[in-house]
């Protein structure tokens, strides 16, 4: 491990650095605060950090290069934000609250530094507090960074913050005294007594609510009635009573302007008597003191803050000067001697700590006020009785001239560490032997459980395999029947066609046709129910009132139901509005009020009700956890035949139907929970045996507002295109790409085909008009999706439809589509393929 640096090396590091280019200007140019803080900074033994100027320019110690890590060197004298861009997020508002004049506390915050050539974690403790100028003005940002993974450097990183604040504070407010004194606005007057005229100068009379313009015209009376009520008669008593006695007239008042703000004054006057002794004249000069009152509470503010701060610290901090006299001090001293800051306050250290204590660290207190900072371990007795180990430090304090005109002292209770450094050695010398019969009661232990293990992952292994084959079992052999049967309408259709055709008979096909399309079609719905159970279904979703869409397919239900049965609905008020799939949400509802309707053979009442629901994460009918939060609740309830808990288990199965052969796939249920799942929700599913079933759905509440009307896709016929329309298509089977081919063709749109995303990159990169990309999402090589990012960094504008059977990335439609692009699920119509594009590249004006 590399020594750490000393403080010599940051000195160094200053002297090196060419400040001319910096926003700090040339060294020799800086003013005496940013000195002095420099100078803090680089004799703190804790790590700091100035920031200073509009830039908010790095000056660091040490300590503080050891946390930079690889950004030392070149991060000094550089601005903050240049340096550490990762950490903006954090740090901006903490910048913008402290140059306002706040202090900024955190504890225990995680960074990831750089050091030693490997990223490391460090839990810190930050303070960020601000730094005045001779005009006390925030001109700087003190950062004291104290690492707590080294929980010894605490303190001392704690007390250099308060030293700097400190130091900052008083000479600030010097200086802040010498330069108010030297610009304080001036008023002066002249008041004949006899003729009782006051004659002011413009700013005395603007003080005093006085238009300039009548300053020579108005009794001094008018005057009176600029100052505040509560000071009026204190004003005239006073005038009064210079005149009588021709002592000084010397008093600091308020005036109440128009606006209703207030202003101090200082007002200095003397009346002049003629050889009778008569009251003449009256003059004087007034001083407008309202910023050096500000001034003054700010500063007083500042100073209790800083009392604040330092009496938090959990170690004891100090200033003595050059006579050895308490000068500040925290509260840390009241636990240790039994003497407040107001106690100690002027007390020498020798008659704090007594001859024999105070001999101990004489040679240090001479060291100090010689210049030379010392640090040092010593035990010394506490009030309780008890003796404490305590590591000391005295660091000198140098006035503007260069000499020193005092000391801090900071200490810090090593008591605690010293004692678990002793129970640790202990603890090490008779560590080895314990270690060895530990060790050897452990290898017993672990060879026993070695072989527990190895029994019942040989038990486990053999049970998932069979519960494995059971499941993988059941579901190909519904995928298979289900598919046998479409795939021999399909093949079975499409056989007879061509012997029809073959033997001139083309006029009889139609019947063959519409029994392979219908084939298709239920082959198409049973993959979106797989799709639907895996939850990899591609969802558009849409905001949605779940009562207007009940609403809406009341008569559809109605009708599929039968006139033996009675629909109820029982829709909540202000029901939540959701964001989910709606023709997915009309197929779950439709699926569920069928399976209603085929438990109730001989007739009965089927409820669909809805309600704002919160859900608390421990309901015990859903199959999988539920997350705390608002739901909207879809029920549809029966009192129909029910079922026995064996077929309650297994309803959510896929292909897993009570109902004859040719009456029900078993997907039905498995789709509305995959849906549901896909959705952020969840369904329950209840039900007793003669009683009855309810389902719930619940959809998450969308807290974004009320559902919005969407626009549909043209329907109908198949549009034509419009004279010049140009659409790039993009299909890796050559089957699909001939047939979207054709379509484009006979619809009148001038067509490029491309099968892949490297044929097609050349079109959408040329100059050709292009009113639309049609691409597959699952392209080889380069996807549909990214061909779509690159054609649209050449065409920012382009339209873009998507074709997929399945694509996980496209499982989610807002996650996967952006503005100007949209998705058509494989299989697909013709009609809803020409309906797309021409929703897509707009209707004619």
């Amino acid at each position: 491990m590399n020594a750490a640096p000393t403080n010599d090396d940051a000195t160094a590091l200053i002297a090196r650095t060419d400040w001319s280019n910096s926003p700090l200007g040339e060294a020799g140019t800086w003013p005496q605060s940013l000195r002095t803080a420099v100078d803090i900074v680089l004799h703190s033994p804790m790590p700091m950090l100035l920031l200073w100027g509009p830039h908010l320019t790095q000056i660091y110690n040490n300590g503080f290069a050891m946390l930079a890590g690889s950004k030392h060197p070149h991060a000094f004298g550089q601005p903050a934000h240049l340096i550490w861009p990762e950490l903006r997020d954090f740090t901006d508002p903490i910048y913008s609250a402290v140059l306002q004049g706040q202090v900024r506390t955190y504890s225990e915050r995680r960074f990831t530094l750089q050091r030693d050539g490997k990223e490391s974690d460090f839990w810190l403790d930050l303070t960020y507090s601000p730094i005045r100028d001779e005009t006390a003005q925030v001109a700087g940002i003190l950062v004291t960074a104290i690492e707590t993974n080294e929980r010894r450097r605490i303190a001392l990183e704690l007390q250099q913050r308060s030293d700097e604040s400190l130091r900052v504070q008083r000479e600030t407010e010097e200086r802040l005294q010498l330069a108010l004194a030297a610009t304080d606005a001036v008023g002066t007057w002249d008041w004949d007594i006899g003729e009782d005229r006051f004659i002011a100068d413009a700013h005395f009379a603007q003080l005093h609510g006085i238009d300039p313009a009548q300053a020579g015209q108005l009794p001094i009376s008018d005057y009176l009635h600029g100052v505040h009520p509560e000071d009026r008669a204190m004003i005239a008593r006073s005038i009064k009573h210079c005149i009588t006695h021709g002592t000084e007239y010397a008093e600091e008042y308020r005036l109440l302007q128009p606006d209703g703000q207030l202003r101090w004054v200082f007002a200095r006057g003397r009346c002049y008597k003629d050889h009778h002794g008569r009251p003449m004249r009256f003059l004087g000069a007034a001083l407008d003191l309202t910023e050096r009152k500000h001034t003054e509470q700010a500063l007083r503010q500042s100073q209790t803050e800083l009392q604040l701060i330092i009496n938090a610290m959990p170690i004891l901090i100090s200033y003595v000067d050059r006579e050895e006299r308490f000068r500040l001090n925290n509260a840390a001293y009241l636990d240790w001697y039994g003497l407040t800051p107001q106690e100690l306050f002027g007390k020498t250290i020798h008659e704090v700590l007594g001859d024999e204590n105070y001999s101990t660290r004489a040679h240090y207190v001479a060291e100090a006020l010689a210049g030379r900072p010392c640090s040092f371990s010593i035990d010394t007795p506490h009030r309780d009785g008890s003796i404490r180990s305590a590591l000391m430090n005295y660091l000198p304090r140098h006035g503007s001239d260069g000499s020193v005109n005092g000391f801090y002292i900071f200490v810090i209770d090593e008591t605690e560490r010293k004692e678990t450094e002793e129970a640790l050695r202990n603890l090490n010398e008779t560590l080895e032997e314990r270690v060895i019969a530990r060790t050897q009661q452990l290898a017993e232990a672990n060879q026993r459980l070695q072989n527990e293990m190895f029994e019942r992952e040989r038990a486990e292994d053999a049970l998932r395999h069979a519960q494995k084959m059971e499941a993988v079992g059941q579901l190909t052999g519904g995928i298979a029947h289900d598919f046998n049967n479409m795939l021999t309408g399909i093949i079975g259709s499409l056989d007879l066609m061509q012997r029809y055709i073959a033997d001139g008979r083309t006029a009889e096909i139609g019947r063959f046709t519409e029994a392979a399309v219908s084939s298709a079609n239920r082959a198409a719905a049973l993959t979106h129910r797989l799709l639907a159970f895996s939850r990899r279904q591609s969802l558009d979703r849409k905001p949605l009132n779940a009562n207007e869409l009940i609403h809406s397919l009341e008569d559809l239900l109605s009708r599929t139901k039968g006139d033996h049965i009675e629909l109820m609905l029982q829709l909540a008020d202000d029901v939540w509005s959701v964001s989910t799939d709606v023709s997915q949400l009309e197929n779950a509802l439709l699926n569920l009020v069928i399976n209603a309707r085929d438990a109730m053979p001989d007739g009965g009442r089927l409820l669909i009700e809805t309600a704002n629901v919160y859900l608390d994460g421990s309901d015990s009918t859903s199959l999988e956890a539920v997350k705390a939060g608002d739901y909207l609740m879809i029920a549809v309830s029966d009192n129909g035949t029910g079922m026995t808990p064996s077929v309650l288990a297994k309803a959510f199965e896929p292909f897993f139907t009570t109902k004859p052969i040719g009456q029900g796939t078993g997907l039905g249920l498995s789709m509305i929970y995959g849906f549901a799942q896909q959705s952020g929700g969840h369904v329950s599913l209840d039900s007793l045996p003669g009683q009855g079933t309810c389902v719930r759905l619940y959809l998450p509440r969308l807290h974004l507002g009320a559902p919005q009307d969407t626009l549909l896709p043209v329907t109908g016929d198949a549009p034509s295109a419009i004279a010049g329309e140009t659409v790039v298509l993009v299909e890796d089977d050559p089957a699909v790409r001939m047939l979207v081919l054709d379509l484009l063709n006979e619809l009148g749109y001038h067509a490029h085909e491309a099968e892949d995303a490297r044929a097609a990159l050349p079109l959408l990169e040329s100059d050709l008009r292009v009113d639309l990309l049609v691409t597959d999402v699952g392209l080889p090589g380069m996807n549909g999706r990214q061909l779509a990012e690159i054609a649209r960094q050449h065409r920012p504008d382009l339209k873009v439809l998507f074709m997929t059977g399945y694509a996980e990335k496209a499982a989610e439609r807002q996650g996967f589509l952006e503005e100007g692009m949209d998705m058509v699920a494989k299989p697909f119509s013709i009609d809803l393929l020409a309906n797309k594009i021409r929703t897509m590249i707009g209707q004619p004006e």
